[in-house]
């Protein structure tokens, strides 16, 4: 069976189809003379979308509030009351002016404003400011003292993480 009719019966067999050229591409000579039909440079890709970010949640205890017992997870702590018990967290804590804090505190960034009776333990900067206090031991990262705070106790800062190393462990100390 024939798709189309026979020519003898007076039709025509459809037309074949007949191919495009392909573009013709100038010398690469010519082509870089004529900056209408020079080769541009690919266009840049879309950029990444920028990662969210993750808002860290801040805990406060307001200043006429007073509180016993233990502070521990994620996320920043603000005290502007008073406070008994540790705080262990992986975020910052502030201890605002006139707030008092009575336990160790571990925690990333420790800023003091109030007063703070127990240690502060591997927090990467501790910042006391003029009007803080902080009776026991600070082991940190960095630290800065404003004029007019108040300290009773040992430091230890400018080493990072736990390992950290005294004086007698490299051959300074006694003989």
């Amino acid at each position: 069976m024939a798709l189309w009719k026979d020519s003898n019966t007076g039709t025509s067999p459809a037309p074949a189809p007949t191919p495009t050229p392909a573009p013709q591409r100038e010398p690469a000579s010519v082509a870089s003379l004529n900056p209408d039909t020079a080769r541009r440079p690919a266009p840049a890709p879309a950029p990444a979308p920028a990662p969210q970010r993750v808002e860290v949640k801040e805990s406060h205890i307001a200043s006429d509030l007073t509180i016993e017992g233990k502070i521990s997870g994620s996320g920043h702590v603000r005290i502007a009351g008073r406070f008994k018990g540790d705080v262990q967290v992986d975020g910052n804590v502030t201890l605002d002016s006139g707030a008092k804090l009575e336990g160790h505190v571990k925690a990333s960034v420790v800023v003091v404003s109030g007063e703070l009776i127990g240690n502060i333990e591997n927090a990467k900067r501790v910042e006391l400011l003029e009007t803080g206090v902080i009776n026991g031991d600070v082991k940190a990262g960095s630290l800065t003292v404003a004029a007019g705070s108040r300290m009773r106790g040992q430091v230890e800062f400018g080493y990072d993480g736990e390992g950290r190393a005294s004086k007698s462990d490299k051959g300074f100390g006694n003989a």
